[in-house]
């Protein structure tokens, strides 16, 4: 037959139960929190990835100042969808992943 807990035992384990309850509460905490400084760290890289690239269209080909955003995308995308540009782009994409993986 199982020993029954005295009521001081049981309140003991209650108490140490809700210390361990406290714990687990907090180390999800630091968890979430930690999830959130990744995420916002990716969010201020893109950014500032776009900031960058934007402002250096912007330096090369000039012109692209007057037009509105709407302008500007369609200007894009007939810009990249002709075939040179995108040989020199798939190269240029090439070029990075043979530096960045170490290919021929």
């Amino acid at each position: 037959m199982a020993k029954q807990k005295t009521i001081s035992e049981l309140k003991a384990e209650i108490v140490d139960n809700e210390r361990q309850l406290a714990q687990l509460r907090h180390k999800q905490q630091q968890l979430e929190n930690r999830i959130t400084y990744y995420e916002k760290d990716d969010r201020r890289k893109r950014a500032h990835r776009l900031i960058t690239r934007g402002a250096a269209i912007e330096s090369i080909a000039s012109l692209t100042k007057v037009l509105t955003e709407t302008e500007f995308y369609a200007f894009a995308e007939k810009a990249l969808a002709l075939p040179e540009v995108k040989g020199l782009l798939m190269e240029a994409v090439n070029e990075h992943n043979k530096n960045e993986f170490g290919g021929d």
